[in-house]
């Protein structure tokens, strides 16, 4: 019987083994991974700069409608376009918002954002929660469904597409 448990701690030893390596690779690749996406991040900062330099800008130096703090209406912002060549389309990326960046560099769920909320201003009715906002596109209100969309809408105000007057709204 010693021989038996001999081999199975020799098993268990290369089994420790292995997994030492293997989260040592990890953390390395981590530590890979947050550096790059660090300087992606830097990257994406210095085109949205470099793009905000270049956008051709009104006479008082501000769009109005970002001064109400309110969303431009649908066409507002399709009008003009820019020098610089518009940002990739994909899913979840947004950039920064500047004077004659078209809605069309957003993915569909961004614009779709920015068109309810776009209209609900032209109407005059008022800002929307997420709540609201997921039953107006005909979402089930499930937690995951207004997190989702609290999310997006979050991005787009953070990255000055829209205007939180209100927490939550």
């Amino acid at each position: 019987m010693p021989l038996v448990v001999g081999l199975l701690e020799q098993r268990e030893l290369g089994a420790r083994r292995r997994v030492a390596e293997l989260r040592e690779e990890a953390d390395r690749i981590q530590a890979e991974l947050a550096v790059a996406e660090r300087e992606w991040k830097e990257w994406t900062i210095a085109c949205s700069r470099v793009g905000e330099v270049l956008a051709p800008v009104d006479e008082s130096g501000q769009d109005p409608a970002r001064a109400e703090g309110t969303p431009p209406a649908a066409g507002e912002r399709t009008g003009k376009t820019s020098q610089v060549p518009e940002a990739a389309k994909t899913k979840s990326q947004v950039p920064m918002w500047r004077e004659g960046l078209a809605w069309s560099v957003l993915s569909v769920d961004y614009q779709r954002i920015l068109q309810v909320l776009a209209d609900r201003v032209r109407l005059r009715q008022g800002p929307l929660t997420c709540q609201e906002m997921a039953a107006a596109f005909g979402m089930d209100v499930v937690p995951a469904r207004v997190e989702a969309l609290r999310s997006k809408a979050k991005r787009l105000v953070a990255r000055g597409w829209l205007a939180e007057r209100q927490p939550g709204r």
